[in-house]
């Protein structure tokens, strides 16, 4: 028994050809629109490529990129199928690649629904990339004299007042590091000595910050310096009080920033999938009505169009028993070949007569 089997006439057929050809146009602007989301998380995360560790990030902006161009080139296809089926003449030299065509229709929308899952699922890869990314970002902070490295002071301060973040995780990750340059200390000094002398590494660790982990909204003056020392302020209490840098790590912040965003496009991309499912089911209902017309010399006869020939169930174990063929015929040829060598490799059995 075929899976949703419909009963057309002239009319009909001509309202689903109609139809279809609307929406695979819509679908082409769908397309466009993936396409562009693409495109765009692309260039936001190429605008911060310094602080990410490695390019896995960019697997989804280039899957969204690729899936708009082909939803393009298939919907445009399509598009041209439904207007030329109007014409039984016109519709006559695509019946061979029907078929061939809505298979691949139906490998691309499983595409497209697993880029849609991956937009949602890329969270934990993001995280480690961003958070390796912003430890070495960090690290070459200090580095403005170095060629390769002289920019990472000015992005990670821009990226810091931005997203109003602070360090990897949190402020206190600034007092792991030097994150001042040794061409503004004064090794003279015997604080500075003090300091790289109680450091095993020989750096010079503070615990204060740089200055775009401040707060301009707070009403004090902003404790960059010596944040940890109560007695260094006039009335504060570092356990207590209200500090005035930003609270929220810049891993976090950019972690919130691109989820949010990825998963808005996971969700515009599953509506698309619908879309696309929905035209691929209609491209087939149409395929099979025009297919299914007793009498082609009468146009406006009744058909009978389906999605699927005989039940699900049917079908899975047809499809089964093919692939079973598939897999006896190819054992088959290579027994045969392996055959053929071994009689192929005798060697012929000479006899000498004395």
């Amino acid at each position: 028994m075929a899976l949703l089997k419909v009963k057309f006439n002239q009319k009909k057929r001509v309202k689903l050809a109609q139809g279809l050809w609307l929406m695979n146009w819509f679908s082409v602007f769908a397309g466009i629109l993936v396409f562009s989301m693409g495109l765009f998380l692309k260039i936001e995360l190429r605008k911060r490529s310094e602080v990410m560790d490695n390019s896995e990030s960019h697997f989804v902006p280039n899957s969204l990129i690729l899936m708009g161009i082909l939803s393009c080139a298939f919907n445009g296809f399509a598009g041209k199928i439904c207007y030329d089926s109007l014409d039984p003449a016109k519709f006559v030299k695509w019946k061979p690649l029907l078929k061939p065509y809505l298979a691949l229709c139906f490998f691309f929308n499983i595409l497209l629904f697993f880029v849609a899952l991956i937009c949602f699922l890329m969270r934990g890869s993001l995280e480690s990339t961003l958070a390796q990314g912003l430890k070495n970002g960090m690290k070459f902070y200090r580095d403005t004299d170095t060629p390769g490295r002289c920019f990472m002071k000015k992005t990670i301060d821009m990226l810091q007042i931005e997203f109003k973040c602070c360090g990897n995780s949190g402020f206190k990750d600034w007092f792991e590091i030097q994150w001042i340059s040794n061409r503004y200390l004064d090794f003279s000094s015997k604080e500075v000595k003090d300091r790289i002398k109680s450091n095993v590494d020989g750096r010079y660790l503070v615990d204060g910050v740089p200055f775009s982990c401040c707060n301009p909204s707070s009403p004090r003056p902003c404790i960059q310096y010596q944040v940890t020392n109560n007695s260094a302020h006039y009335s504060y209490d570092y356990q207590t009080e209200e500090l005035n840098l930003w609270r929220r790590g810049c891993r976090e912040a950019l972690l919130y920033y691109y989820s949010s965003m990825m998963s808005s496009m996971g969700a515009v991309v599953l509506l698309v999938w619908l879309f696309e499912m929905s035209v691929m089911f209609g491209l087939r209902l149409l395929h099979t009505s025009l297919e299914s017309i007793a009498n082609p010399e009468d146009p406006e006869c009744e058909s009978e169009g389906w999605i699927l020939e005989n039940s699900l169930k049917d079908t899975f174990k047809s499809a089964l028993e093919n692939l079973k063929k598939i897999g006896k015929f190819n054992q088959v040829e290579a027994d045969t070949a392996g055959a053929e060598g071994e009689e192929g490799g005798k060697t012929p059995a000479i006899t000498t007569v004395s």
